[in-house]
């Protein structure tokens, strides 16, 4: 096989995707490897960086051993967000990585968010966007007054794709995207913002185009001498990998957590989303919400069973039994509520309910979580898209497909393959050997839609009654819960 080929590598939160795909788009191949997340104490969530490291090497020796990878021009890849590890000057790890779950930081954000006004956060962002426990700056601070000897050691903090292309490259390197919260509408890092942390500008990585060559493989490893492009954070090489990027298109990716996002000119302040600085004339306007995936992973767990066979138990309702209502804040919440301490509920539950029962209400909890983020983009995108691409593993279940078409009263286009942030990953690979004109070029090269789901009207009135049923639980609960989780913190 002499053909043009990339690598796309997705650093997620429960695992790594990574694909091959040719300079024509089709896709040869692909490899999927999970590793652990460690929970030792309430509220804190950790990952070994090694982890990641470790099975993208294997992602990338599986690729040469079952290919002939004559014609690698490039790997590209892209992480989840708000996952921070500290490194020292030879990019070794001072602590384990501090997931983007974590909530050790939130009494820090909320100082950190008081000093900053109004003004500011619509001057820097153009959007209200809150100091929360994942932001890279409470981080930070929570290091420096804990930690202040892996502070005093600490040469970056940076993101799990920009540890990975650092211990391949030797290179360390950043994108102004997946710095969110941290740069302004220009791309650049915030003076005044990191001067609230004594030194932190310092310890940020210089800042590149995704599409940049930042290093090669070294020898000695798989794929050695390829180059590796800078990337970004998942959600926008997801946005690609769903083949979204002109404006009026909206997409749904559906991994641990799930993110719903617009793409707009407009800018509406709007407290409770985020709008990301123009990039490539795209003005993405985003709202993840924590436990997506995550909720029914979580129920999985519970009852000892495969999300497979609980799929299975839902799709054998008939769609008329009494459902209890599930609010999903298994772990906080964040687009639109930015609530570190909501926790799950489950609303209505009796004596007659079996597991299929449950399993229902997670997959419709999860749908209002979107409804309800969903809304809040509109206000802040000023637009209201009739179709959502969709794409990540959350949207392998039909009946849970349904069921989010018709919460969300919106059509729902499926893409192909299960990776939309790999295949994202690899489009800006791609644009970066100049393949394709742009990374919106190449993914509508790459991507293939396989499945749609229409919402069905007779369904609307109910949603709509649990739907504010939500909403009024979340609030008549939200002061009962952050007492409940601070007094076991």
């Amino acid at each position: 096989m002499s053909d043009k080929t990339v690598i796309g590598i997705d650093i997620g939160t429960t695992a790594i995707k990574a694909v091959l795909v040719t300079g024509a788009g089709t896709q040869l191949g692909h490899y999927v490897e999970s590793y652990p997340t460690a929970r030792p104490a309430p509220g804190i969530v950790e990952q070994e960086p090694d982890d990641w490291i470790r099975v993208a090497i294997q992602a990338l020796a599986g690729f040469e051993r079952d290919f002939d990878l004559g014609g690698l021009q490039a790997i590209g890849i892209c992480s989840q967000a708000n996952t921070h590890v500290f490194i020292d000057r030879n990019a070794t790890p001072l602590a384990p990585a501090i997931v983007w779950q974590d909530l050790r930081c939130a009494d820090i954000a909320a100082e950190l968010d008081g000093q900053v006004g109004a003004e500011s956060r619509i001057a820097w962002w153009g959007a209200p966007l809150p100091i929360d426990a994942s932001h890279c700056l409470s981080r930070m601070e929570w290091m420096r007054r804990n930690r202040p000897d892996i502070w005093g050691r600490s040469r970056a903090v940076i993101l799990p794709k920009d540890y990975c292309i650092a211990r391949l490259t030797g290179e360390v390197a950043a994108d102004a995207i997946a710095s969110i919260g941290l740069v302004d509408g220009q791309l650049n890092y915030i003076k005044a913002l990191l001067d609230l942390v004594p030194d932190a500008v310092q310890r940020l990585p210089p800042l590149r185009d995704f599409t940049h060559v930042v290093g090669r493989v070294l020898p000695g490893l798989p794929c050695a001498g390829t180059p590796v492009i800078v990337g970004t954070m998942d959600a926008w090489s997801g946005m690609f990998g769903v083949d979204v990027g002109k404006v009026g298109s909206a997409m749904y990716l559906s991994g641990t957590s799930d993110v719903l996002g617009i793409v707009s000119p407009k800018r509406v302040p709007t407290p409770g989303v985020a709008a990301f600085p123009t990039y490539q004339e795209i003005t993405l306007h985003a709202a993840p919400i924590q436990s997506g995936g995550a909720s029914l992973a979580w129920l999985s767990r519970l009852l000892g069973r495969s999300i497979d066979e609980l799929c299975v138990l839902a799709a054998a309702m008939s769609g008329q039994e009494r459902i209890p209502l599930f609010i999903p804040h298994l772990d906080g919440e964040r687009a639109p509520l930015w609530d570190p301490f909501a926790r799950g509920i489950f609303l209505g539950l009796d004596s007659s309910m079996g597991p299929a029962h449950l399993v229902r209400s997670v997959m419709e909890g999860v749908a209002y979580s979107a409804q309800w983020a969903l809304e809040t983009l509109e206000r802040s995108a000023d637009s209201s898209p009739s179709i959502l691409n969709c794409g990540g593993g959350g949207f392998a279940s039909d009946v849970w497909n349904q069921i989010r078409a018709d919460v969300l009263g919106r059509t729902l286009r499926c893409v192909r393959s299960a990776d939309a942030a790999a295949t994202g990953a690899a489009a800006m690979a791609l644009a970066g050997i100049g393949a394709a004109g742009s990374i919106a070029d190449a993914a509508s090269r790459i991507v293939q839609f396989e499945r749609e789901f229409r919402p069905d009207p007779a369904r609307r009135g109910y949603h709509e009654v649990r739907m504010a049923l939500l909403k009024d639980s979340y609030a008549a609960t939200q002061d009962i819960s952050r007492r409940h989780v601070t007094s076991v913190l």
